[in-house]
């Protein structure tokens, strides 16, 4: 899931005004096998897909991190003997290695810094900042107005013939694999998983525009960036010693478009309280439960 901090929740509020017009209403390591989720130190990395951004109680309202997001439901499940959350809204894998000095209340500490030599469990979801999200969905969301049956993100993402949301995918891989790296060295004995992406467009169709404002013909291709997202996550996990946690299946049938009872992740206009395009209460209950079953296969 920039911070929903700032970019993503303004381009929500431009393109809500145009909902309401339109409708009236968008190097290799092993890892060992494991059959029960560690009881030691836990750390929880990543960005606002991990840390709940607007999801009540916000107990780091500089990272808008909530203490009903996954991690916090995984140490609590776990009962973890120690557990640090260092998730932050707007992280990118550099964030994890090197620090964010972009925020404007304090400069905040590499997230790996909390990584120590007896931590039992360390879980990683990042890579969505690293291709630009926030930019994505405001590019796509607008874009959708002038052509609402058409493909009007994908002839901006594909101009030129080549496909730049796939290139910064494959740009991101070893990034990814990189922080994985630096977490088994500062951990050597830890538990790595991975987590991929929930769905945000319906895992068939043509969306529900102008509810969620994505372009008929947007959606499949956005449907296809995502698969692709969470395939080099899960690869990425398999070259590095750690696990890949599928957080993708099970949210099926329970993206933007579905009721606010049934989904996940909210749209332009979120019904339950979360940042827009980013995971509910619900949805971190999700990805908890499916974190976990990884952790105990």
């Amino acid at each position: 899931m920039p911070r929903p901090r700032l970019s993503l929740l303004r381009a929500a509020t431009r393109t809500a005004a145009l909902v309401a017009a339109t409708a009236g209403v968008l190097s290799t390591v092993a890892a060992p096998a494991h059959a029960a989720v560690p009881t030691g130190r836990y750390v929880a990395l990543g960005d606002s897909y991990t840390s709940g951004p607007l999801i009540p109680t916000q107990v780091d309202r500089n990272c808008l991190r909530s203490n009903r997001n996954y991690p916090s439901l995984v140490a609590a499940s776990a009962g973890s003997s120690s557990f640090v959350d260092v998730s932050c809204s707007g992280a990118t894998t550099d964030d994890i290695l090197f620090g964010d000095s972009s925020s404007s209340a304090a400069a905040l500490a590499p997230q790996l810094s909390a990584v120590t030599a007896d931590t039992a469990l360390v879980t990683v979801q990042i890579g969505g900042n690293d291709i630009g999200f926030s930019s994505i969905i405001g590019d796509c969301a607008q874009a959708s107005f002038t052509s609402p049956l058409g493909s009007p993100c994908k002839n901006l993402y594909t101009a030129g013939g080549t496909d730049q949301l796939r290139a910064r995918i494959t740009a991101t891989g070893p990034k990814v694999a990189a922080v994985l790296q630096a977490v088994r060295q500062a951990a050597p004995s830890a538990r790595i998983v991975v987590l991929g992406y929930p769905a945000i467009v319906p895992d068939s169709g043509y969306g529900c525009w102008p509810v969620v404002p994505i372009a008929y013909q947007d959606v499949p291709y956005l449907r296809g960036v995502a698969t692709s997202l969470n395939a080099m996550l899960a690869g990425a996990a398999a070259a590095n010693g750690a696990d890949y946690a599928d957080v993708y299946t099970p949210s099926i049938g329970r993206d933007t478009c579905k009721s606010s009872g049934t989904r996940w992740v909210e749209g332009l206009l979120p019904e339950n309280p979360a940042a827009p395009f980013h995971p509910n209460a619900r949805g971190e209950q999700g990805m908890a439960t499916a974190l976990l079953a990884t952790v105990r296969s």
